[in-house]
């Protein structure tokens, strides 16, 4: 039987229909880098919070497929900031409690669950750093990591220093940047910087593939070798 990675996060992550390509979630591109012995489930969730997704039942479906060394990637953060009730967490108390029941919950199923912190969006300084704009979310999670002996892959790390790398006018390959006329479902284009393009979302699953290399995680000894 297939491993199976479970996937739970945000729009970052999320699978998108062929009328808004090519807007792109690097989850959805994941699958096409393992070989036939693992299985991609992403239930990640445009507009989603560690909380909304829990009581919108969301994680519960999840918990009730997943099964013993199935892997679980948890990635939150881009939407805890928001300010509305059902969405809202803080990073110290209420986002932890709430990574915690995925933690937990994937444990008592002999699942191995797997923190991923948000990627960044695309926001420069003058002097072409990233802006960090997820506030203490990374760092919250990364203590829990600490705390719950948990993997963590510091994507908010990792796509800071590759945005930086690219600089400010490449980086809008990366996220879902279209001029007029340039596709079909964008006719009047469009400048987003928090969603990624299809190319964007191949760039930041190779970020997953290395950090899951990087923690030595099994599941990595089925990822394809002529990756490029």
């Amino acid at each position: 039987m297939a491993i199976q990675i479970f996937i739970a996060g945000d729009s970052t992550a999320s699978n998108y229909p062929p009328d808004q390509a090519p807007r792109m979630g690097w989850a959805q591109v994941l699958q096409n880098f393992f070989t036939s012995e693992v299985v991609v489930k992403n239930h990640a969730a445009s507009g989603r919070s560690s909380k909304s997704f829990i009581t919108e039942g969301r994680l519960d479906v999840i918990l009730e497929n997943i099964k013993e060394n199935d892997y679980f990637f948890i990635q939150f953060g881009h939407n805890d900031e928001k300010p509305d009730k059902e969405r809202s967490t803080e990073p110290y108390t209420t986002y932890k409690e709430c990574l915690t029941q995925y933690i937990n919950g994937a444990r008592k199923k002999g699942a191995i669950p797997i923190l991923l912190t948000s990627i960044n969006r695309r926001s420069f300084t003058k002097n072409g750093k990233i802006q960090s704009t997820h506030g203490d979310y990374p760092k919250a999670m990364k203590e829990l990591a600490k705390e719950l002996n948990v993997p963590i892959i510091d994507m908010t790390e990792k796509t800071k220093t590759f945005f930086e790398e690219l600089g400010e006018e490449k980086t809008k390959k990366i996220f879902l940047w279209l001029k007029p006329g340039e596709h079909p479902n964008y006719p009047e284009g469009v400048e987003d910087n928090t969603h990624l393009h299809e190319q964007g979302a191949i760039a930041i699953a190779k970020l997953v593939l290395e950090g899951i290399k990087e923690n030595k995680l099994p599941i990595g000894s089925f990822i394809k070798n002529n990756n490029r």
